[in-house]
């Protein structure tokens, strides 16, 4: 058995296929399954259960925390030595929700790359619950979500302030309200009236993301049942549909700022939604006996 295997077989379990499995590794099915039979042959044990979809026997299920315990010791290992070598190399790990990596990742790698060339950075894009769980698991080196403040084994640490608003297309309230759409639209951001968008069609973001969740918050507090048109966990493609006309959209504003320009951002009515309409996106990476150096230079780099 070796370190390879191993590795192979975390991979199986998360996939629970081998097709899968063996795509993510680039690696032939028979090579995979020549790895795990090889394993079970020395430990005298049947790890899976070769179905669709595959199981784990309780003799795999023990095995994969040892393998997982070994990988996160080995990666651990081999980041120290690279610190005591003084050698600036290797993978560093970053989530980020979806669509943040056009807005955030960039700027950051670049910074980061000038003054550690040889590390390649890894963007991994999720939703804020599973990367809080890739970073749980050893996944990612660090997460940059809308994470709680505190979590055990992690350090956290504040990084922006994000605020969700809500986008109306100017066509659509011509639409609903024609001569009365200004005082509607006053109204609405005086006194945070979103009833009075009872009839306008909304494009809602999914409800494990936060920008989903917020705004499902808010229509549920105006107490209406609003006219759903797209869902989506993508709210670039949300913001699209909201500049065609197609719906009101709720966004972090730096977010659409950064993806619409100031033309399409003339045709859309924004209201603000209070204090509760605003979160704090952090950084999150595990707490670790041994911490890898490159993990606390980027955080330097993107606090500075």
């Amino acid at each position: 058995m070796n370190f390879q295997s191993m590795e192979y077989f975390i991979m199986l379990a998360k996939e629970r296929s081998f097709t899968k499995a063996a795509e993510r590794l680039h690696i032939t099915q028979q090579t995979l399954s020549a790895h795990i039979s090889a394993i079970e042959n020395e430990l005298e044990c049947r790890l899976i259960i070769r179905h669709v979809p595959l199981e784990l026997t309780y003799a795999g299920e023990v095995f994969l925390q040892y393998a997982d315990d070994f990988q996160r010791k080995y990666y651990s290992m081999k980041r120290e030595f690279s610190d005591i070598a003084h050698s600036d190399k290797g993978k560093l790990r970053i989530g980020v929700v979806h669509t943040r990596g056009r807005v955030i990742i960039p700027d950051m790698i670049m910074k980061f790359q000038k003054l550690y060339p040889q590390i390649e950075i890894q963007s991994v894009e999720d939703v804020h619950d599973v990367l809080r769980k890739k970073l749980i698991d050893g996944e990612i080196d660090i997460a940059i979500a809308d994470l709680p403040d505190k979590i055990p084994g992690v350090e956290v640490r504040d990084f922006i302030e994000e605020e969700i608003v809500l986008f109306v297309p100017d066509s659509l309230m011509d639409d609903l309200y024609g001569s009365r759409k200004d005082a509607v639209a006053e109204r609405i951001q005086k006194n945070g009236e979103l009833s009075l968008l009872a009839g306008c069609p909304f494009l809602i973001g999914d409800e494990k993301n936060t920008v989903g969740r917020l705004g499902r918050f808010f229509i549920k507090r105006a107490n209406f049942h609003p006219i759903v048109k797209a869902q989506s966990k993508n709210v670039e493609m949300l913001l699209e549909l909201c500049v065609k006309g197609v719906g009101a959209c709720f966004c972090p504003e730096e977010l659409a700022k950064a993806i619409l320009g100031e033309k399409h951002l003339a045709e859309l009515k924004m209201f603000r939604l209070g204090e509760e309409a605003k979160y704090m996106i952090r950084l999150g990476w595990q707490a670790q006996t041994y911490q890898w150096s490159i993990i606390s230079k980027f955080i330097e780099v993107v606090m500075n």
